[in-house]
């Protein structure tokens, strides 16, 4: 027989965490900790009073079930119950308001006790307030280098990798006049992006208002002395009745700018010299076509050019990693070359009707060997050899006649501008002077039939591996001595500018190579077409109206005609390029046409060699870089101006319209992070005057240090009248007591004179009033406000009584070598240029006969322990 009996509940079961049940009684009830979860939504508590026995009931239920016994309180308890909850309450509500308590601060607030503290700091409370984040890695970094000429011991090198990332900002306060702020984060690009700044505000009734130290700025009303917004020392500000009192000595860490608007588009100038041409960049696909150029544009804005492009491909040195697009390419130099003065190897013959651009033009490719010259691995020796059958070698010198380009890269065709008409392509960017540039052209000639080609296209049958044979337009090796270095054109300036405007296009040629040394824009000296000329003029630069109608002596003002780069003109406008009419136009058209029958004076005016140099020799001819470029162009109208600066110090921005100043936020913002000024006041961009914008732009890097003082006085006379004057200095210390020529340390002073005058005028109103068909009641108000400057300009002390700056002091001119230094030895090479007599072995490609006749010389050191008098290895004879 089976019992079936159930297990009696225990109650003896020890939990590891006990927790006991609520009693129903707030006053029992205290608070528990927040790990226990609340009471479910639907638990109501209520109290209830029973007048019978003065009692309060607490009653819990969920819905109309009471699920706990009620609780009972006296009234004596249940008034000590409240007032314990409304305090509680308060103290609760009071930590809510001042959003934090004082337990959760880093550092809580500190009471200094005494009437003394209080008095000086204006309370007795000490706040300090950090806020960011520390981050710091630490690691160990060991280096092992197998190198058997180190000590093993060396092989290993082993250091500590530490890093950190501090952003903090830091608030403290003390009383409730002196203040410390600082902001610093670690990985900040520039010194102004970390600040510091400790402030002491007086009360009203003090003489010190205030006193600064750090971040400091010095603001002015005037709009002629406008003072500093970035500044870093100490500043004062003291009041003494009716007159305050400002001071500020400080290190200036921005630079001024000015900014003028013209009709809603912002003015730039530019200045270049005739030396800053556009180099490794403009090419002419052939001299045949670079021939052809002046005359093709003499007629401007008609092009009379009877040749039309067609397909162009491009090939550059590749310098980065490999893309579907690169070939293997030969580029011959003479390759559609027919005139015999334009072919540069000398074994190269011109055909009969050469002088079109082709392949035919001469028998350059008809006397090769095609399947040879593909082969990239054999087209060296080959052509170095004797390709032609003369019986000798080495007259196809390599970077000169040719060059062996493997894995060449085909630029896009976004990379580039032909001009289809004149000849020439433009390089959206400058190739290096060790790159090569090579071309395939194809072309038609307007009143003939047929399709002329110079060079071979990635898509006529010419497959990789095999070489495409192509038109060289610039060699890794330069040569000023080639024909080649003439498909450079050198006749094209960038300004520095996109999207230039035609509207408001200011250009100008100036001379300063006469006696007065002040530049002017014409010639003092030549012929009666030339001498008193505008330069503009003698340049071919200015022969049209504002209509681009011809005008005899032209009309003063650059012949600004669109599309120089695509298919002719003067002006680039997309990327701000200025294009002559004329090749060499400070050099063989001063010579040839300007000062024809005079030789003196185009010896003396004609920069010969900046057409004949590179650059870099040409600059080495000071006497004749004396033609300047300038001008001021508009970049794209709109109410945004930008100010070409980010993080502008806020309150550093003044703009003025016809000299009148604006306000901000009524006639203007400024995005003061982005640098850029929007007006919107749109009777101010209607109206057409000059709008000015000054502005403060912190300095990237504060190489030179300036320092800046100044004191402002304002006086209040009455409260209609005030009258100020100001004196500041802003001094430069240079790093050098040499000083170059333009970098003159400054140490200029400035002082003037302010006042306004404003007062009501009712008898004003009454005036206006009495104007037929006008009534007011408003009180008109009379403003005057006035001022006076004085600029006195100085120099640093540092560079003499007289202020000495350097032009060059020809220091480096003079170097020594110690020939006692034998790791400045070298094997000598056989001299160039020297007569074959003596040195046959220096033509080009000579083989191993280039060093045959060499000193057979041979230095080394001997190592002490042969030589030390103890030493067993050292032998007999030394």
């Amino acid at each position: 027989m089976v019992n079936d009996t159930t297990r009696a509940d225990s109650t003896g079961v020890d939990l590891i965490f006990p927790f006991s049940d609520r009693s129903g009684n707030p006053y029992l009830d205290k608070d528990q900790s927040p790990l226990f979860l609340n009471e479910p939504s639907n638990v109501k508590r209520e109290i209830i009073y029973n007048p019978v026995t003065n009692t309060y009931e607490f009653q819990s239920t969920i819905g109309d079930f009471t699920y706990r016994t009620p609780t009972v309180m006296s009234f004596e308890d249940f008034q000590k119950y409240q007032n314990e909850s409304s305090v509680s309450d308060y103290w609760k509500e009071r930590v809510k308001t001042t959003g934090e308590s004082e337990g959760s601060r880093l550092i809580p607030k500190i009471y200094v006790g005494g009437e003394v503290f209080d008095k000086i700091f204006g309370s007795n409370t000490i706040d300090i307030r950090p806020q960011g984040s520390a981050e710091v890695s630490f690691g160990v970094a060991s280096n092992r280098r197998d190198d058997p000429s180190l000590d093993v011991r060396q092989r290993r090198t082993t250091n500590f990798d530490f890093n950190e990332k501090i952003q903090m900002n830091v608030i403290a306060k003390i009383g409730d006049k002196i203040e410390f702020k600082a902001n610093y984060n670690t990985e900040s690009s520039f010194d102004f992006e970390n600040t510091l700044k400790l402030k002491y505000e007086g009360k009203e009734d003090e003489i010190i208002k205030l006193i600064e130290a750090g971040n400091v700025s010095l603001p002015l009303n005037s709009t002629l002395i406008t003072g500093s917004q970035s500044l870093f020392g100490v500043k004062t500000e003291l009041q003494f009745g009716k007159t305050r009192v400002t001071a500020v000595f400080s290190q200036q860490q921005s630079e001024t700018q000015n900014i003028t608007v013209q009709g809603g588009a912002q003015q730039n100038e530019f200045q270049l010299t005739a030396l800053d041409y556009e180099a490794n960049k403009h090419f002419f696909l052939s001299q045949a076509f670079r021939d052809n150029y002046e005359q093709a544009i003499a007629s401007l804005p008609v092009i009379t050019s009877d040749i039309n492009i067609t397909k162009v491909e491009v090939w550059v040195t590749n310098i980065g990693a490999a893309t579907q697009e690169n070939r293997n390419i030969i580029a011959f130099t003479d390759l559609g070359e027919g005139e015999k003065q334009k072919i540069f190897n000398q074994y190269i013959n011109p055909r009969p009707n050469g002088n079109i651009p082709s392949n035919k033009s001469n028998d350059l490719l008809a006397r090769l060997d095609t399947a040879r010259v593909r082969n990239i691995n054999e087209v060296t020796n080959y052509l170095t050899g004797d390709p032609l059958g003369l019986g000798k070698n080495n007259y196809f010198v390599p970077g000169e006649d040719f060059v062996k380009l493997e894995n060449a890269r085909k630029l896009k065709e976004s990379e580039y501008t032909i001009n289809s008409k004149l000849g020439f392509i433009s390089l959206n960017t400058s190739i290096s002077p060790d790159q090569v540039l090579a071309v395939a052209v194809q072309y038609q000639i307007i009143g003939k039939d047929g399709v002329y080609q110079i060079g071979e296209f990635s898509d006529q049958g010419v497959a990789a591996p095999k070489s495409l044979v192509v038109k060289l337009l610039k060699s890794n090796s330069l040569n000023v001595k080639m024909p080649m270095w003439d498909l450079m054109m050198k006749n094209v300036y960038a300004i520095g500018a996109y999207q230039v405007q035609k509207q408001n296009f200011i250009f100008n040629i100036l001379y300063s190579g006469d006696n007065q040394g002040v530049p002017t824009g014409y010639f003092m000296e030549g012929n009666d077409e030339v001498r008193g000329v505008p330069l503009i003029h003698v340049f071919d630069v200015d022969n049209l109206d504002n209509q681009l109608n011809p005008v005899p002596g032209g009309d003063g003002v650059f012949d600004f005609i669109d599309g120089a780069a695509t298919t002719g003109g003067t002006f680039q406008s997309n990327n701000g390029r200025l294009f002559f009419t004329h090749l060499e136009p400070f050099g063989s058209y001063l010579r040839d046409s300007v000062f024809k029958d005079n030789p003196e004076l185009a010896d003396r005016y004609a920069y010969d060699s900046l057409y004949t140099m590179t650059k870099t020799a040409a600059e080495q001819y000071p006497d004749k870089n004396k033609f300047i470029l300038e001008g001021y162009y508009s970049s794209s109208s709109g109410s945004d101006i930008s100010l070409n600066a980010l993080n502008v110090p806020q309150g550093s921005v003044k703009v003025t319209a016809g000299g009148s100043p604006l306000t901000e936020n009524v006639d203007y913002t400024v995005d003061y992070t982005l640098g850029r000024v929007k007006i919107i006041n749109e009777g101010v961009l209607n109206s057409g005057v000059p709008i000015n914008v000054s502005l403060e732009s912190n300095s990237m890097f504060n190489v030179q240090q300036k320092r800046m003082m100044g004191i402002h006085v304002d006086n209040e006379v009455n409260k209609d009248f005030r009258i100020g004057g100001t004196l500041m200095n802003l001094h430069e210390r240079p790093l050098t007591q040499k000083v170059n020529y333009g970098d003159d340390p400054i140490s200029n002073t400035i002082w003037g004179l302010d006042f306004s005058y404003g007062v009501e005028s009712r008898w004003l109103t009454n005036l206006v009033n009495k104007l037929p068909g006008i009534s007011s009641n408003q009180i008109s108000k009379i403003n005057v406000d006035g001022e006076f400057a004085q600029f006195i300009p100085g120099h640093s002390k540092a560079v003499g009584k007289t202020g000495t700056s350097y032009i060059d002091d020809f220091e480096g001119a003079k170097s020594s070598i110690d020939l006692k230094h034998i790791g400045s030895w070298f094997l000598a090479s056989t001299p160039q240029g020297q007569t074959t007599d003596l040195f046959p072995e220096a033509r080009p490609n000579t083989g191993l006969q280039y060093g045959m006749n060499r000193a057979k010389f041979a230095w080394y050191i001997i190592d002490p322990l042969f030589y030390d008098a103890s030493g067993s290895l050292r032998p007999s004879n030394i």
